[in-house]
């Protein structure tokens, strides 16, 4: 698996928040097309790629954008008021490092605060709500004032980039931000060396869709070939209160917040996880939207599924396992290899 983390390393070291994913969108690109395949990008950003095969189409989908957030002011003081990307909680920003990358090119580093942050001067420090207007980046500049900042060139729509934190412990644990959902996306493109390297054979024509905009809820709701039947979203597995899967498993998501999941379609995924031995779980996950969902809202006939390696801690500092994400690339293989 030491290829995948290599990779996994990489895409998460790329910042890619929702509507910023242009350069890891185009490094997803390189990187297959090294492999010898032929993707496309569409016009809203994603990527699309054919990995061969004959048989009844499949799409694997995951995402490359993840939470984050934008300048929504510079206040007088010379820092700035953030509003959120996607799903991110003030409370999981607090006290992080981050970028900010202007348009002109410059990018400014600075760290989230709350206002008066300070325990020796604020008497109400750990009463104050943490909100996205009681907290603020501070730049690592000097500056004190709006104008001074401005003239930096920071202003409103700036995106704003968390620090991720990536490290893989000894004992096999992933921990970073961002998990969500580039560990998926490292998975798909291991598996699309392995077809290559490793001479799998396909049992179905099997596609990948490297999406851009599942944060904010349209990912897949345009952009899907024509002669796809089935869609598998392969996106952070929950762990949590309730919930069955740990980090080190494969889970199998038998319904979300939108819905039930195709009902033959997932049979399919739990068959093969039985036949080939895997470490899995079934789960219902309360408060979840997938790209397959998405697909569905869109109109797309098609029966969907999705299937994820485990993570704790999501939107915040997630953790997976090495034998989970293992345990998803040998689902998503065993489902369409022989």
């Amino acid at each position: 698996m030491q290829k995948m983390l290599d990779e996994l390393k990489c895409l998460i070291g790329i910042d890619s928040p929702t509507g910023f994913t242009k350069t890891a969108a185009d490094y997803s690109v390189e990187r297959l097309k090294a492999l010898g395949y032929s993707p496309e990008k569409t016009n809203k950003g994603c990527v699309l790629c054919c990995l061969g095969g004959e048989g009844r189409p499949v799409v694997f989908s995951a995402h490359l954008d993840t939470l984050g957030g934008m300048v929504a002011e510079v206040k007088s003081n010379g820092r700035l008021r953030l509003t959120r990307i996607g799903g991110m909680n003030p409370n999981n920003a607090e006290c992080e490092n981050a970028k900010v990358y202007t348009r002109s090119g410059k990018v400014y580093e600075g760290c989230m605060q709350m206002n008066d942050p300070s325990v020796h001067v604020n008497g109400d420090y750990s009463k104050q709500e943490r909100t996205w207007d009681s907290m603020e980046l501070v730049l690592d500049e000097f500056t004190d004032s709006k104008a001074e900042t401005e003239k930096l060139g920071i202003a409103t729509g700036d995106y704003v980039c968390f620090d991720p934190r990536f490290r893989v412990t000894d004992r096999g644990f992933i921990k970073s931000r961002f998990l969500d959902d580039k560990l998926s996306v490292a998975i798909l493109l291991d598996f699309a060396r392995r077809i290559k390297e490793d001479g799998l054979k396909l049992t179905r024509k099997v596609y990948i869709y490297i999406t851009v905009f599942e944060e904010v809820g349209h990912g897949c709701s345009s952009g899907l070939p024509e002669d796809a039947l089935d869609i598998i979203s392969v996106d952070m597995g929950c762990v949590g209160q309730g919930l069955a899967c740990r980090e080190h498993q494969v889970s199998i998501c038998v319904k979300d917040s939108h819905g039930p999941y195709n009902y033959e379609l997932t049979g399919e995924l739990i068959d093969t996880a039985k036949r080939l031995g895997l470490d899995y779980a079934l789960d219902v996950y309360p408060y979840y939207g997938s790209d397959a969902d998405a697909a569905l809202d869109a109109g797309y006939d098609l029966r969907h599924g999705l299937i994820g390696a485990g993570v704790y801690a999501s939107h915040g500092y997630e953790r997976s396992h090495v034998k989970g994400a293992e345990n998803t690339l040998k689902l998503v293989s065993g489902l369409v290899t022989e």
